[in-house]
């Protein structure tokens, strides 16, 4: 039971279930309300009017054996004068509450002398007029037995003044059976249809959540199959839609082509690094080896040499493997026209033309970066190497300049990439391992800038590294 409510599906079917339900409660409550106070007044109107026929009546002095609404019909009606003496009731009439009275039995007549209604004038209701009739209706709710089917009722009290009688009050009742059978009749229609309703709700958005939520039960099963496969070759499949369903795909495609590539730039970075470490360890362990066999023969300039290489290129590596890491760079504020002239110091045939440029980041990996770009040019210029820093906007860029050959077009972003070596003839001991621009690169994105290839004034190449300037 769990896992089935664990589920977006039965998740989403619940829901709707529940907020169709609720709505549905509210509606019919809200039905039931209005039809009921719509038949209560209704039956309040049918009640006054049955008041207002017995209160003209006796406005008119009619007797109280003469009134036609206590004859001949099925409903309650009372007539009280103003001491609450029952003067007339309606025939058959054997119980009543919810009025003035609950008598049944009329009680005789007030002897002419005992009238007093013109002497002391009751001032409790309204200011009336012998033979007029009150505007102000009295509603109230009850009961009455009549001919012994006992039945509620919706009573109205209605006020008249007499000029033989003084005033009277006129209690009449129209029955609530229809109202209450009506109530009854939507409320057993609403227990009936609303479950029903329900059923169908439910059913429904089960079979449009579960088709609406295939394709995802395929992109969950290959994404399965893929890492049990571990092939990252494969792709989820792609709805031919439009909506959030099949940009997830989209999305979770581009993500296992990042991932793949991702890898494979680990497998030949690791590759790669195997490759350039193999060279000066054998090296190293012949030389070794040949030392221990041979102490005279000891070449210890190449051996101090190739351990020099070996130290520079896991220190490279070190470096690349922080960088993809995804390591910080510091938020210190380095100057780099004081450590451009740092780098150059010692350096033969270059010069440096700096203005001041603060930047923020790590002064070591900036430092790298510069020392990588100056050896670089430094192992293709033919006499000149030439750095200026300048602000630009609110950048600061460095420009390594030298006066060899350049680096045609094609491949000025190809050398940027790990383990490249433009010149294949040129040996490792010259050239290095193929890493020194590759880093700098990465070390600029990290910072927040770009380092770009192009083409010197003098005809050599060109490097531009562009820094965001420190606030």
């Amino acid at each position: 039971m769990s896992r089935l409510f664990g589920s977006v599906r039965a998740r989403a079917t619940l829901g709707a279930t529940l907020v169709v339900a609720v709505a549905l409660v509210a509606a019919g409550t809200a039905v039931l309300l209005s039809l009921r106070s719509n038949l209560i007044g209704e039956a309040g109107t049918q009640a006054e009017r049955a008041a207002r026929a017995v209160a003209s009546e006796l406005a008119a002095r009619t007797p109280y054996d003469g009134l036609s609404g206590l004859d001949g019909e099925d409903r309650p009606v009372q007539v009280v004068d103003e001491d609450g003496r029952l003067v007339a009731a309606s025939e058959d009439l054997e119980r009543v509450t919810g009025t003035a009275t609950t008598d049944v039995t009329p009680q005789p007549p007030k002897p002419d002398g005992d009238d007093d209604s013109g002497d002391d004038p009751d001032d409790s209701g309204e200011s009336l007029v012998p033979g007029e009739i009150a505007d102000e209706t009295t509603f109230t709710n009850g009961s009455a037995t009549i001919d012994g089917d006992t039945e509620d009722y919706r009573f109205a009290a209605l006020e008249v003044e007499t000029s033989d009688r003084g005033r009277l009050t006129v209690h009449a009742g129209a029955p609530l059976a229809a109202e209450h059978g009506a109530v009854r009749t939507a409320l057993t229609v609403m227990l009936i249809g609303f479950p029903l309703l329900l059923a169908v709700v439910a059913a429904v958005t089960w079979l449009v959540t579960g088709r609406a939520l295939r394709p995802v039960e395929g992109i969950r099963s290959e994404m399965a199959a893929i890492t049990a496969s571990e092939d990252l070759a494969r792709r989820v499949p792609e709805p031919a839609t439009h909506d959030e369903i099949a940009r997830l795909a989209r999305t979770t495609n581009e993500t296992l082509a990042a991932l793949e590539a991702s890898v494979e730039r680990q497998r030949r970075f690791v590759a790669d690094a195997s490759h350039e470490l193999r060279s000066p360890i054998a090296s190293l362990r012949t030389q070794l080896e040949v030392a221990a066999a041979h102490p005279e023969l000891l070449d210890l300039d190449g051996a101090v040499e190739d351990t020099v290489r070996l130290q520079r290129l896991a220190a490279d590596l070190l470096l690349l493997a922080r960088l993809d890491a995804g390591e910080r760079s510091a938020d210190a504020r380095v100057d780099l026209a004081a450590l451009a002239r740092e780098e150059a110091a010692g350096r033969t045939g270059v010069t440096v033309d700096a203005e001041p440029a603060e930047v923020t980041g790590s002064r070591g990996q900036l430092g790298r970066v510069l020392a990588n770009l100056l050896d670089n040019a430094g192992r293709h210029a033919r006499e000149r190497v030439t750095v200026t820093v300048r602000r630009e906007g609110g950048r600061a860029v460095v420009a390594v300049a030298d006066d060899g050959d350049g680096v045609a077009e094609a491949d000025r972003e190809r050398i940027f990439q790990r383990f490249v070596r433009l010149d294949a003839a040129r040996s490792r001991d010259d050239g290095g391992a193929g890493l020194g621009l590759a880093i700098a690169r990465d070390v600029a994105v990290r910072h927040g800038g770009t380092l770009t290839a192009g083409a010197a004034p003098t005809g050599g190449a060109l490097f531009e590294l562009r820094l965001p300037l420190a606030r």
